[in-house]
């Protein structure tokens, strides 16, 4: 499927995209419904351009916004400390400024877009699902910190649940402690009580990242489980495609 480099401005920076979406002879011209894909801490590199081409492969159009842009420290190289140095009002923008380009672009559906996000990603889909109004479907893998605020948020994103108008699918690892069994909790109930369609899938004997075949936590089983499932639900919301399970 074609791939390739874009790059937009947000707040007068530049900001680059991975787009992979789907080829012409399997799929035809589109327009295509779509997903903003979400990088974990390792940044829009192997892992993340797969899952993009593999959307590609099923008919979305997939878009990885590279949330690293604005760190320019040359000694500041690792991830998770890139991860957790990302503001939110700042990350808002950027998906803002990601989805903005979806909508303006004529292989993409502008009303069939999703969202879906690892790790660092995970909470950020969360995030984005209860401030943009675009998303009909949302599918954050091992999403931690979700009640944390960070920089400079008046709200964590566990805060802002009442905002989500999408349904949502979450991936939990059983062995994972951030997101833990107990804060998988305390977010089912949170949904539950602000009446958000969702479903929460736990996967026995996976970490975090357990969907990452390039790390050292892969849980190939459980990686293997949780796709499909994930593809059904973008089917379902999506492509209106009707559930099998």
């Amino acid at each position: 499927m074609p791939s390739s480099w874009e790059k937009i401005q947000v707040s007068g920076q530049d900001m680059d995209l991975y787009t992979s979406v789907p080829a012409y002879e399997s799929h035809g011209p589109g327009p295509f419904p779509a997903v903003v894909v979400i990088h974990p801490a390792g940044g829009v590199a192997e892992f993340t351009q797969g899952i993009a081409d593999k959307l590609a492969g099923e008919g979305y159009a997939a878009v990885c916004p590279d949330l690293f842009h604005r760190i320019t420290d040359p000694s500041l190289t690792d991830g998770v400390a890139k991860a957790g140095s990302l503001k939110d009002p700042e990350v808002i923008a950027d998906v803002d400024a990601t989805v903005d380009f979806m909508l303006a672009h004529s292989a993409i559906d502008s009303g069939r877009i999703g969202i879906t996000g690892f790790c660092m990603g995970g909470r950020i889909s969360w995030l984005a699902a209860a401030v943009n109004p675009h998303f009909k479907a949302a599918v954050p893998y091992y999403g931690g910190n979700l009640m944390v605020i960070r920089g400079g948020a008046e709200k964590s994103p566990f805060d802002l649940a009442g905002g989500i108008n999408c349904p949502m699918l979450f991936h939990f690892g059983e062995k994972d402690a951030n997101p833990s069994q107990d804060d998988m909790r305390k977010l089912d109930d949170q949904l539950t009580r602000l009446g958000k369609p969702h479903q929460f899938y736990i996967y026995p004997g996976a970490d975090h990242a357990f969907a990452d075949h390039t790390g050292p936590r892969y849980h190939r089983e459980s990686a293997e489980v949780s796709w499909p499932r994930t593809l059904e639900f973008f089917a379902a919301h999506l492509k209106g495609v009707p559930a099998t399970g």
